[in-house]
């Protein structure tokens, strides 16, 4: 020992290399873990220039020697062990690297950092940064190197990380770098071996290199994305997926995709086969994770896709990322957004070419997946008309259970038809013997039949498609096709439309002659024309006070030709206390069929009493 410190040179850290250290150990990683993944990433870099010089018929030393990581671990003397058989260091190598920074740009750097507490994003990789990160967990590190130049001696750099490092001959006889780390008291943690497997699991189970921990190796899933679809067998993806997916079932659908412009980007993405949220599990969570060249660079990555694509599992890897120096979040989220947009872009593109091409697995995903479309619609402007194209409905004029894209919708509308009409209903059955329906039963026009109460925000929010407004039965403005005979003349109509509105007072905004009813007698209307019933009521369940939703005002229309309304007229001239009474439950059958009915109790009330009234005048 003697020997070994009388030996060694000792130097001084480049001041900007210590301010660098500082800023490292104190400020720069949040999570101190990150320091396995930086010096993996550091070794796979190593390892990578080796196999590009042995690719160019350069001459290499050790030149068999097969390239991969090994990593020990010792808790009794609180020491972590990281060794490559990569390219190796020489002692003008490990000067430059490891004790001045030879690029001019890294001034500016510290500087900006200081002035702005960011990092610029250009210098990555740069300089050895990822090697500092260290010292956050270890009070002295020692490096030994060979390098891969024949003629190179071996050398030893020792530092505490505070003030300078040391250099001596090492006796290290392959090519390659050993780095060991002395851990500090608070983070001997890290020499537990069960602790450093799952942090290289979780960032560097892709390295291109074998990773073994303690004789273990464990990296043992290929990278898939970053080889051709053409090569790669279902069994390979699903087994990709389960690892990734954490699921025991293969995924329902799965795009592999590659891009060049206007970012380098590998893709795999997955969709389990069932809605975990549909399963009451609560609000899930993306877990499609970025990566930069096989590394972990964000775990369930935020802003990679839009939130009602949470659904997603998969990787994203691109070269072109400028992170920030700690490679932990993502330096410019202009160039976030354009990712963003590529993906999405595509995912809505293979969604739409699976509907075409595969519509029966599309049916199904969309069975599980709908709502987190319709959610898109609702809250996504720049993907609404995409998506517009991917929502699916029941028909008034397909069989039951069959469902139809808006596109094949336009198709069939008649020459005459100038708008897309929907109907909301909880069943088909309601749906198709709603009042609402029988004025486009009288035209032949198609409804599509909406059952989700979200289906009408969709509708809101999409508008139109193709060039046609979508509309909503309730609010459609169409006439019968053919008058009926009156069972009211013009006089008797007026009158009783008049009466009605004397009898229902603030309940009711309007009473008038209904132009839209054939078998219904009555029927009643949101007054305001952007509400609907169903509307109102989802908003008032959800306790959006202050929006004057308590009221439930409707327009109340009354159908001149049905025979229950010459009934009504007449009995109003001889007994209008009980015409009032029979008016009452025509206003409250109307506001059910509407489904606007707040308290059932006061509509019962009612109708019991008017039961109970007809009875004894019968008996009389």
């Amino acid at each position: 020992m003697e020997l070994y410190m009388s030996t060694a040179e000792k130097h001084s850290f480049q001041a900007e290399i210590q301010q660098l250290l500082d800023i490292v150990i104190h400020s720069l990683y949040t999570d101190k873990e990150i320091f396995v993944r930086e010096l993996i990433s550091n070794a796979a870099d190593a390892c990578e220039k080796v196999r590009f010089l042995q690719s160019s018929a350069q001459e290499v030393r050790d030149s068999e020697a097969v390239l991969g990581i090994q990593i020990s671990s010792d808790e009794a003397a609180g020491t972590l062990t990281f060794s490559d058989t990569g390219l190796g260091m020489s002692r003008e190598s490990l000067v430059e690297n490891l004790g001045t920074i030879a690029h001019s740009g890294t001034k500016a750097f510290l500087k900006q950092v200081a002035e702005e507490k960011k990092a610029d994003a250009s210098l990555i990789g740069q300089f050895g940064v990822g090697f500092y990160s260290a010292f956050m967990v270890a009070d002295r590190v020692t490096v030994d190197t060979l390098s891969h130049a024949a003629g190179e001696a071996a050398w030893r750099w020792t530092s505490q990380g505070t003030g300078g490092y040391e250099l001596e001959p090492s006796t290290r006889t392959q090519r390659g770098t050993e780095i060991t780390l002395h851990l500090k008291e608070e983070s001997r943690h890290f020499a537990k071996a069960t602790e450093i497997e799952s942090i290289i699991k979780r960032y560097s189970a892709f390295v291109p290199f074998s990773i073994e921990l303690n004789g273990k190796r464990l990296n043992t899933v290929q990278a898939l994305w970053t080889r051709s679809r053409n090569e790669i067998k279902d069994e390979e993806y699903n087994e990709f997926y389960q690892f990734i997916g954490h699921d025991h079932q293969p995924p329902l659908l799965r795009l592999h995709f590659t891009a060049d412009a206007p970012l380098a980007i590998q893709t795999l993405l997955f969709v389990p086969q069932m809605n975990l949220e549909s399963m009451g599990l609560g609000r899930v969570e993306s877990e499609v994770n970025l990566y930069c060249k096989k590394v972990l660079i964000q775990p369930k990555a935020k802003g990679l896709f839009p939130e009602w694509l949470r659904f997603l599992r998969g990787v994203v890897d691109s070269e072109d990322l400028p992170l920030n120096i700690s490679r932990e979040t993502m330096q410019d989220s202009a160039l976030m957004q354009k990712l963003n947009k590529v993906l999405t872009g595509r995912f809505l593109k293979h969604l739409d070419e699976t509907a075409t091409k595969d519509p029966d697995t599309y049916l199904k995903f969309y069975g599980e997946y709908s709502r987190f479309l319709k959610e898109g619609i609702v809250t996504d402007g720049a993907h609404k008309e995409a998506l517009g194209k991917l929502v699916r409905y029941e028909s008034s004029t397909l069989e039951a259970g069959t469902k139809t894209s808006l596109a094949d919708y336009v198709k069939r509308m008649p020459s005459d038809q100038k708008e897309i009409y929907c109907l909301l209903a909880p069943t088909r059955e309601a749906a198709l013997n709603s009042p609402f329906y029988e004025v486009f039963s009288s035209r032949n026009y198609e409804v599509l039949l909406l059952q989700d109460p979200w289906d009408e925000f969709v509708v809101e929010h999409l508008d139109s498609f193709d060039g046609k407004d979508l509309r909503l039965a309730e609010k459609a403005d169409l006439d019968l096709t053919e008058a009926k005979s009156p069972a009211l003349n013009d006089e008797q109509a007026s009158g009783l439309s008049k009466w009605l509105k004397e009898t229902f007072g603030e309940r009711v905004n309007e009473v008038r002659l209904s132009k839209r009813l054939v078998d219904s007698p009555v029927i009643a209307v949101d007054s305001n024309k952007h509400m609907t019933a169903s509307m109102r009521r989802m908003m008032r369940n959800s306790k959006r006070d202050g929006l004057g939703l308590e009221s439930g005002q409707c327009d109340f229309e009354i159908n001149p030709s049905h025979p229950m309304l010459g009934q009504l007229e007449a009995l109003r001239q001889k007994d209008a206390p009980l015409a009032a009474k029979v008016a009452e439950q025509l206003y409250d059958n109307a506001r059910v069929a509407a489904g606007i009915v707040e308290d059932p109790r006061e509509t019962l009330r009612r109708s019991n009493q008017l039961i109970s009234e007809l009875l004894t005048a019968r008996q009389s």
